[in-house]
Formats: structure tokens, sequence, C-alpha cells
């Protein structure tokens, strides 16, 4: 009997199949979720025009209760809003959606690790709120915002914080409850979320007591932490409640998040 040699070397032909790097699977993940937000029209329409129209009607429109320079109140009021759409009530009913279609389901079927399939949802939405960030950034100077860059190196820091928080948030009503369930609550709980940071940023005379009551709630939190941080001050009251959120709904998603 003969031996068999080959006369090519490995590689010589295509396709040469092996598996990819978990880098690679990672940056695929995060370039297919962030096509999937940035083709969603109603996403668009929280992460985007919703924003967008709250900063220009909230600086020219004429309102009481917002100080003479308005706008340096009204932008971290809006970027929080920014950050709340995407990261909480986007994300809680995109997830809800995948599970209830199976996607979530056929993806953990794949190769994709599921920290990989969290992970790229996770670095999608912060990757659209850098670009809200930057987008609304630019409106607001166009409408006379001047922040010094200490103030923007603080509040780049603090929108981090508040995406984490927003975005445990979201991961765990989206992956906890029925598709139907989250989308009601989401939106509800966006209105109410909203309505307690309106409380704070355009009241300035209620009690104080009332006020750290409020901030409890993180739409409040990272309202003030914004507006301080854009003053160069730090509100270690709401990083701590920020960071609350974010570890407990963090912990609450791993344990209790259903991909089906």
């Amino acid at each position: 009997m003969t031996e068999t040699t080959n006369r090519f070397a490995p590689g010589t032909f295509t396709p040469a199949p092996q598996p990819t790097t978990r880098a690679k699977m990672l940056i695929s993940q995060t370039r297919m979720e962030l096509i999937l937000l940035l083709r969603n029209g109603e996403q668009l329409l929280l992460t985007m025009f919703i924003p967008i129209t709250l900063l220009i009607g909230l600086t020219l429109l004429p309102m009481s209760g917002l100080g003479a320079h308005r706008v340096d109140r009204v932008v971290p009021a809006v970027m929080m809003v920014a950050v709340m759409s995407t990261a909480f009530t986007g994300q809680a009913i995109a997830v809800g959606f995948d599970r209830r279609y199976g996607a979530l389901k056929r993806l953990g079927a794949t190769p994709l690790p599921r920290w990989g399939i969290v992970a790229g949802k996770c670095a999608a939405v912060l990757i659209v709120v850098v670009l809200q960030s930057i987008l609304l950034g630019a409106i607001g100077v166009a409408l006379g915002w001047r922040p010094s860059i200490i103030g923007l190196a603080l509040g780049a820091v603090v929108i981090a914080l508040g995406t984490v928080a927003f975005g445990a948030l979201g991961l765990l009503l989206g992956g906890t409850l029925k598709a139907e369930i989250v989308l009601a609550l989401a939106n509800i709980l966006w209105f109410i979320m909203l309505g307690t940071a309106s409380l704070v940023v355009m009241s300035d005379d209620i009690p104080h007591v009332v006020n750290l009551i409020a901030r409890i709630i993180p739409s409040s939190a990272l309202s003030e932490c914004l507006n301080q941080a854009l003053r160069k001050s730090i509100d270690w009251y709401g990083i701590a409640v920020l960071a609350a959120w974010g570890s407990v709904s963090g912990w609450l998603a791993t344990r209790f998040f259903r991909f089906d």
C-alpha cells in the first residue's frame, strides 16, 4: 500500500473554515445591533427626534422657571432624556420583542456566547448615546451653550454611568416580562421618570427633603448629576443613586434574564 501525501500546503485553497475570535464575534454582533437600532423608526423617534425637539423648544419658547440663561439647564436635562430613551425604553422594548419572535433564542444556538449577545446590545446602545451626546451638544452650542472642558469631561463620565444604570434597567425589564407588558410598562415608566426629573430641574423652590426623595429616581439623579457636572461640580448623592440602580438592576438582570 502506498502512502498518500498531501501535495498542497494547508491554506492553499479557500475557503479555509476555522473558529473566529470572540472579539470578532462581539464586533459583528455590535454592528448588527447598531444597524437595527438606527433602522428602527420608533427608536429614532425616541433617541433623536424627541430630544432634539425638546432641546430647541425648551430653549426658544417663552417659559418661566429655567433662569436667564436657560440653555445651560435645558441641555443636561435633554441629554438625560436621550440616555433614558435609548438605554432604557428603547432597549427594553427591543429585547422584549426579540424574545417574543425567537431572535434571542436563535442567537443563543449560535457559537456566540450569551455574554456576547448582551455585550453587543450594550455596546450598540453606548455608541448611539455617544452620537446623541455629540449631536445634542452641537445643537446646544448653536443655541448659546458654552460648557467648559472640565465640565464636558465630568459630563461624559456621568453619561457613561447613567447609560449603565438605565441599560441594566432596560435589560431587566425586557429580559423578564412579556413583550406586550414591556411595551406598555416601558412607556409608562418613561413618562413617570420624565415628570419626576422635570420637577427637579424646573422647580428651584421645592423643599430639600422632597428634592432628595425625587432624586432617588434614576432620571432625576442623572439630570442633576449632569447639571452639576457641567458646572464643574460632582453630585456624589446622584452618583451613589445611579451606581446603586445599575448594580442592583445588573445583578437582577443577570440572574433572571430569559432568552425565550
